[in-house]
């Protein structure tokens, strides 16, 4: 029996050749454009807010679980990090939306809780952070 050379059968048939190539490009996965970043200003706000939630010796609850608050900023900054690769991040009111209110998870929202104080949801805990450190930076 004698072999055909893959070179032999691509001459002889050119649709298919056309066929594989046409496949192969469908195959190859695009690349996706690269996200734009969130603003700077946007960043540094953010950036505060995972370092006020690591230095307050807070107990944050995720789906049901105590955690120590550089843990919880560890959690937060992971899915900061996937949210803007997305381009899902444009304000610091966005990320604390879509990432710091809740978990993606169950829907549960997190549950911050300093000292002996009741626990407070996590959205309204680190808005009012934002809220001073924007007005410290304003020079109010």
């Amino acid at each position: 029996m004698q072999r055909m050379r893959l070179i032999d059968s691509v001459k002889m048939k050119p649709a298919l050749l056309s066929a594989l190539l046409l496949a192969t490009a469908l195959a190859i996965p695009m690349a996706p454009a690269a996200a734009a970043p969130p603003p700077a200003a946007t960043q540094a706000e953010i950036t505060h807010l995972f370092a006020y939630l690591a230095g307050s010796n807070c107990q944050f609850n995720r789906n049901g679980s105590w955690y120590s608050a550089p843990d919880a900023a560890a959690h937060l900054k992971k899915k900061y990090d996937y949210l803007a690769d997305k381009g899902a991040i444009s304000t610091s009111e966005s990320f604390i939306e879509l990432g710091a209110s809740k978990s993606s998870v169950s829907g549960k929202p997190y549950l911050v809780k300093c000292g002996q104080a009741q626990p407070v949801e996590s959205a309204p805990w680190l808005g009012a952070e934002l809220a001073r450190y924007r007005q410290k930076a304003a020079g109010k």
